[in-house]
C-alpha cells in the first residue's frame, strides 16, 4: 500500500471505521480521548524533534495534543517510538526486522499499541513522518502552506502485518541552484535578513522538508549570489543537527565552492598544472574544518573550472586525463591522512558532468570505490549508465538529474514542467541499470517544483511504489491529500494536461528564441490550427482551475494558489502571450492585428498579476521575492512589441494521420522482454518502450511493433517517426523502418555533445526520422518498427500527404 492510499483509508475510517478487511485501525484521537507517545529516555535530539513535530500537527487536527513521556517498558497503552538499539525494544520481535540496516522502519500495531521502530535516527525519523502522511499531514505543511484540516476522530489505518520500509537508493536528496532570482532574495529579504542570504535560519526549513521526503543529503546553493555554505556561521551546525549528510556539485570537489570562496587575488589561478600547492592547500583547510565537525559528507572528487566550466591548463584531451587521475589520487590521499580511515569507509562521487564524460569515455580511471554519479543532459534524459562492468563496482552508481537548468539551449527556471512520466522512466531505468547509491535532483529554487521534487524523492525511497500504469493515480492521490478528495481526480486530470501541453514545449520555450548567446523572440513553427488547438487547450485549464477554486476548503486555499493556480495560469498566460502575437502576424486585417496585440498585452498583464499576488498577497507575504516572472531577464519573458513579422497563414495537412505509439496491431518481443505503455510519457501520453529496463541489445531477432494506416487517396506520402531523444551510451540506438514489408530502412537517433540537432530536439523533446513513402495505393498500409536495444521510446506516428 502507498502512502496516499493509506491516507485516503485513513480518511474513510472517520465514517466506516474498521470495516476495511486487508487493514487495521489504531486510534489516535476522539472526543473522549487522544494517544500517549513514549519513548526512550535516551532518545536522539533529532528523534524527539520528530515526535514533538507530530505532536505538534495531531494538534491542530484535532485540538488536543498528545502527551510525550519517557519510559523504560511498555507499561500502558499508546504509541512507542524509537531506536532498535535503544533499551525499550529490545524484548520487541519486529526490533529484528530493522535492526542494524540503513534507514529501515517498522509500524505495527501490536494489541492496544502502536509500535515504531527505525534502525538508526534517520529510519526512525522517517518512520514518524510516515505516519504524519497516513493521517493527512503534507510534507509541504511549511513550504507550500497545506494547513491541516481539523478532524475530531482521527485513526491511522495500517496494512493487518504493518509496514516494513527502507529506501531503494542510499543517498537520496536536492542540489539548490541557480537561486539568484528566488530563493536567494526571498531569504535574503524576507526570511531570513538577520544573515542577508541562505543561512541557518533557512536552511533549517529546507533540511525538515527534506527529512519528511525520506531525503538524506543536500548540495547546497553555491552560485555567486549566495555565500558559500561552509562560510556562514550555523550553517554545517545545522546540517548536523538534522542529520543531513553534506554533498557538493559536479564544479565543487572537496566540499569548496570556488565561486565563494577561491579568490583569485589571494590564491593565484584555478589551475592544478601551474599553482597545485595553493588549490592543495585550499582543499586541506576544509578536510581541516570538516576534521572536529562531526558532520556526514559525501566527498566529490575530481576538477572541472571555478564554476561550470572545463578544468583550466590543460593543453588536449589527453592532459586532461592524465592530470583528473592525479588529483583524484591526490585528494583520497588527503582524505585518508586526515580523516584516519579506510577509503573504503569515506563516502566519495565522482560525477562525470559535461565535458568531464567525455574525459570518462576516453579512459579516464576512476578507482573502484568512488560512487560514478551519471548526469542527464540538463533536459531530463540521462546521458550514460553504468554498463554490466561498471555496475560491479564497489563505489555502485548514482545520478545526477535536472527539473530546473540555466543554460543552451534555453533556460527552464520559471514553472517546474518536467513530465513526471519522464522522471518516471528515466529513473526507473536508472535504477535498473544499478544506479542505487545516490540519487540528486536539481530542484532550482524548490518552488514551484514541489510535486516534480517529491515524485522523484518518492521513486528514490522505493522504486516500486509507481509502476508504470501507476502515474495518474499518484497525482490524484497527491491532490487529495494537498486539497481535498473532492477535487482530486479533476486535479490530476489538469496536472496530466498541463505537463503534455508544456512537453510539447515548455513556457520558457515560447519564444523560440535560445540562450548562449542569447537571440530574440521569433515566430514558432506552430501552424495556425496548432495555435487555435494550443489557446483552447490552456483556455479549458484556465476554467476547470477556476470551478475547481470553489471547492478548495479555506485552510487550502494559499496552497491551491501555489501548487496549481499559479503554474497552470502562469504557463496558460505565456502560451497565450506568444500564440496571440503569431497570430497577430498570420493576418493583414488591421482589426484582428489589434485584438491579437491587445490578447497578448493583456496575457502578460496577468502573468504580472498573479506574480505580484504571489510576492505580496499570498500567506501574508511570507513569500515575498520568492517568486521572479522573469530569470535571468531573458526575452521570453518581456511583454510583446507590436509585431512586424508577416507570416503566411499555414494550415495542418487536413489528410494526415496520427498513430499513437500504443496503438500497434501487432508486435514481437524478446526473450523477457516486452512492450509496454508508460501512462503519462510524451506527447500522446502513451509512449511504448521495452522492458524491463536494463540495457540490452538485440543483434538478431530484433523487437518491433507494427502499425497499421489507411488512407483515402493514392500518391506520395511522409512518415515521421517520432521518439523520445533518449540516449545510448555508446551514441548507438537505431531503428529500422519498414512500409508494406519492402526493404527496411535503418536510422541511427542519436545526438552527440550538444549540438543543432540536440538542440532542437529537447526543446520539443522529440527526434523525428523521416521516412519517404512513394506511390502509394489508397487503402491499407503497415509500418513496421524495429529496435536494436532497449532504451528507445515510440512516441507516435504521423502519416504525411504530400
Amino acid at each position: 500500500m502507498n502512502k496516499f492510499r493509506a491516507f485516503i483509508f485513513s480518511i474513510s475510517t472517520l465514517t466506516s471505521y474498521g470495516q476495511d478487511k486487508s487493514s487495521i485501525d489504531f486510534l489516535i484521537a476522539d472526543k473522549n480521548q487522544t494517544a500517549t507517545i513514549y519513548i526512550d529516555k535516551n532518545t536522539d535530539a533529532l528523534i524527539l524533534w520528530a515526535v514533538n513535530d507530530l505532536a505538534d500537527d495531531l494538534k491542530e487536527i484535532t485540538g488536543k495534543r498528545p502527551e510525550i513521556i519517557p519510559t523504560n517498558s511498555f507499561s500502558k497503552k499508546g504509541i512507542y517510538i524509537g531506536e532498535a538499539s535503544s533499551n525499550l525494544f529490545q524484548s520487541q520481535k519486529n526490533r529484528k526486522e530493522v535492526a542494524n540496516q540503513w534507514e529501515k522502519f517498522s509500524i505495527q500495531k501490536e494489541k492496544d499499541n502502536l509500535v515504531v521502530i527505525g534502525s538508526d535516527v534517520r529510519g526512525t525519523v522517517y518512520g514518524i513522518f510516515e505516519i504524519a502522511e497516513r493521517l493527512g499531514i503534507s510534507p509541504w505543511k511549511w513550504w507550500a502552506d497545506v494547513h491541516s484540516l481539523k478532524k475530531e476522530k482521527l485513526a491511522l489505518q495500517l496494512p493487518r502485518k504493518g509496514i516494513i520500509s527502507g529506501p531503494s537508493v542510499q543517498y537520496r536528496g536536492i542540489f539548490l541552484n541557480d537561486e539568484d532570482w528566488a530563493l536567494q532574495p526571498w531569504a535574503a529579504k524576507t526570511f531570513e535578513p538577520q544573515t542577508g542570504d541562505i543561512g541557518p535560519k533557512t536552511y533549517e526549513k529546507i533540511f525538515q522538508l527534506l527529512l519528511r521526503l525520506k531525503a538524506n543529503i543536500i548540495w547546497p546553493a553555491m552560485h555567486p549570489s549566495t555565500n558559500g555554505f561552509f562560510t556562514l556561521a550555523g550553517n554545517k551546525e545545522m546540517a548536523q543537527k538534522y542529520h543531513i549528510v553534506i554533498g557538493s556539485s559536479h564544479a565543487e570537489p572537496m566540499l569548496r565552492n570556488n565561486v565563494d570562496e577561491w579568490k583569485p587575488k589571494i590564491h593565484g589561478d584555478y589551475n592544478y598544472f601551474t599553482n597545485k600547492i595553493q588549490v592543495d592547500k585550499y582543499w586541506q583547510d576544509r578536510l581541516d574544518e570538516l576534521k572536529s565537525a562531526q558532520n556526514e559528507t559525501i566527498m566529490t572528487l575530481g576538477m572541472r573550472g571555478v564554476h561550470d566550466s572545463k578544468m583550466e591548463g590543460a593543453k588536449d584531451l589527453a592532459a586532461s586525463i592524465e592530470m583528473v587521475e592525479k588529483i583524484i589520487v591526490n585528494q583520497r590521499e588527503m582524505l585518508s591522512n586526515t580523516f584516519k580511515k579506510p577509503l573504503s569507509a569515506i563516502p566519495q562521487a565522482f560525477v562525470p558532468y559535461k565535458e568531464v564524460l567525455e574525459l570518462y569515455d576516453n579512459g579516464l580511471k576512476v578507482p573502484d570505490n568512488i560512487t560514478l554519479v551519471w548526469p542527464d543532459d540538463n533536459y531530463g534524459y540521462i546521458r550514460r549508465l553504468s554498463n554490466v562492468e561498471e555496475q560491479k563496482r564497489a563505489g555502485g552508481s548514482g545520478v545526477y538529474y535536472h527539473i530546473s537548468y540555466w543554460g543552451r539551449p534555453h533556460d527552464y527556471l520559471w514553472l517546474s514542467t518536467t513530465q513526471p512520466g519522464l522522471i518516471w522512466y528515466e529513473m526507473n531505468k536508472a535504477y535498473e541499470n544499478g544506479a542505487k547509491k545516490m540519487w540528486i535532483v536539481n530542484v532550482g529554487d524548490i518552488k514551484p517544483a514541489e510535486y516534480n521534487t517529491e515524485l522523484f524523492l518518492d521513486l528514490a525511497w522505493n522504486t516500486n511504489s509507481i509502476k508504470s500504469d501507476g502515474l495518474k493515480e499518484y497525482s490524484k492521490d497527491w491532490a487529495s491529500r494537498e486539497f481535498s478528495p473532492k477535487v482530486s481526480s479533476e486535479v490530476s486530470a489538469i496536472f496530466e494536461e498541463y505537463y503534455r501541453l508544456a512537453f510539447l514545449r515548455k513556457p520558457e520555450y515560447m519564444g523560440w528564441s535560445q540562450t548562449e548567446p542569447t537571440t530574440p523572440v521569433k515566430l514558432s513553427d506552430f501552424s495556425e490550427e496548432e495555435i487555435w488547438n494550443r489557446i483552447k487547450a490552456y483556455d479549458s485549464l484556465i476554467e476547470k482551475v477556476d470551478k475547481l477554486s470553489d471547492l478548495i476548503p479555506a485552510e487550502r486555499k494559499d496552497a491551491w494558489f501555489q501548487l496549481v493556480v499559479y503554474p497552470v495560469k502562469g504557463a496558460a498566460y505565456m502560451n497565450h502571450k506568444f500564440l496571440y502575437w503569431n497570430l497577430e502576424a498570420t493576418t493583414s486585417d488591421e482589426n484582428k492585428k489589434e485584438k491579437y496585440q491587445v490578447l497578448a498585452s493583456e496575457a502578460y498583464q496577468r502573468i504580472e498579476e498573479l506574480t505580484d499576488y504571489y510576492n505580496t498577497k499570498l500567506s501574508n507575504g511570507k513569500w515575498n521575492h520568492m517568486m521572479s516572472m522573469h530569470p535571468r531577464d531573458l526575452p521570453v519573458f518581456d511583454a510583446v512589441k507590436k509585431n512586424t513579422f508577416s507570416k503566411e497563414s499555414s494550415k495542418l495537412n487536413s489528410n494526415r494521420i496520427i498513430i499513437l505509439a500504443n496503438q500497434f496491431i501487432s508486435k514481437k518481443e524478446a526473450k523477457e522482454y516486452q512492450w509496454k505503455t508508460i501512462n503519462g510519457l510524451g506527447y500522446s501520453n502513451n509512449a511504448v518502450t521495452l522492458f524491463p529496463l536494463k540495457q540490452q541489445h538485440f543483434k538478431t531477432e530484433k523487437p518491433f511493433v507494427l502499425y497499421e494506416f489507411e488512407i483515402e487517396n493514392a500518391g506520395d506520402y511522409e512518415i515521421e517517426v517520432h521518439l523520445l531523444p533518449t540516449h545510448s551510451n555508446n551514441f548507438d540506438h537505431e531503428i529500422g523502418v519498414q512500409i508494406d514489408g519492402k526493404v527496411i530502412q535503418f536510422f541511427k537517433i542519436n545526438t552527440k555533445d550538444r549540438d543543432n540537432t540536440w538542440k532542437e530536439n529537447v526543446l520539443r523533446n522529440s527526434a523525428i526520422v523521416k521516412v519517404p513513402a512513394a506511390s502509394l495505393q489508397k487503402g491499407k498500409h503497415t509500418i513496421k518498427i524495429e529496435v536494436n536495444q532497449t532504451g528507445i521510446v515510440l512516441d507516435y506516428i504521423a502519416v504525411n500527404d504530400h
